[in-house]
């Protein structure tokens, strides 16, 4: 029970990456605040963890409007008193060309993924220095590093996750911790609402560019979470841990 009565927000935390972080945290002894825009997500991923603890609650939450982020970081501290971690890891992309692509799109992505992690800081910032060990982990990505086409506004967006993180690692050191944590391929398929929900069905090429032979899952990015978010961590800040399994190092010619 590494984080026993610690108070942790995950931003996102109702499907994909963010329930598995929510249900680490939860079984390590933590009391957790799911953040989501997704009601019907948010309600489900509600009962799933309360199986696991009662100690969970969910705020519907856009991180994207500041009176939302704002009244998220009022509703823990009136109740839970003080915030500990912040696991920012909301986050959408577009996919349509640069040509096609309206400029409102942009601004969204960059409202949810970079503004909102920003503003989740700003509001939760002094309840986690007056924790004593507060820490912020917020998720970017390998398209912070590389990229595939069409994936501009996601990109740029998760390289200014990668300039927050040592900034704020400034910022508020001593006192908090600031890492992020790039993921590469997670297979989230079966970690979402149920409306949603697919099995995985990968082909083996798709799992022999993965220099440890398989794609990542929801629990390789929570387990990093557990990790740094802990006293273990507590001489590492300001940096980016990809966890891809070794796709970014391996070259792939096309045949």
């Amino acid at each position: 029970m590494r984080f026993a009565n610690d108070v942790v927000i995950v931003t996102g935390g109702a499907q994909g990456i963010g329930l598995a972080i929510s249900t680490a945290f939860l079984g390590e002894g933590a009391r957790v605040v799911v953040a989501d825009i997704d009601e019907a997500a948010g309600q489900e991923a509600l009962a799933y963890l309360k199986t696991i603890s009662p100690q969970v609650t969910y705020v519907h939450t856009d991180v994207a409007k500041e009176e939302e982020v704002r009244s998220l970081v009022d509703f823990t501290l009136k109740n839970f008193d003080r915030i500990d971690v912040l696991i920012n890891n909301a986050g959408i992309g577009d996919n349509r060309s640069l040509f096609d692509r309206p400029m409102e799109a942009w601004d969204r992505v960059m409202a949810v993924n970079l503004r909102g992690s920003y503003m989740m800081v700003k509001y939760a910032g002094q309840a986690l220095i007056e924790s004593g060990h507060g820490a912020i982990i917020s998720l970017a990505s390998t398209r912070a590093l590389m990229s595939e086409a069409d994936t501009e506004p996601y990109s740029a967006s998760k390289g200014g996750i990668l300039a927050l993180t040592h900034s704020l690692a400034v910022s508020l050191g001593p006192a908090v911790r600031v890492n992020a944590i790039s993921p590469g391929w997670i297979e989230v398929g079966d970690y979402q609402k149920a409306a949603k929900k697919v099995s995985p069905q990968h082909r083996p090429e798709d799992l022999s560019q993965h220099p440890v032979g398989r794609v990542g899952t929801p629990e390789d990015i929570a387990n990093a979470c557990l990790f740094l978010a802990s006293k273990e961590a507590g001489f590492i800040t300001g940096q980016n841990v990809v966890i891809d399994g070794g796709m970014t190092i391996k070259m792939i010619y096309e045949p």
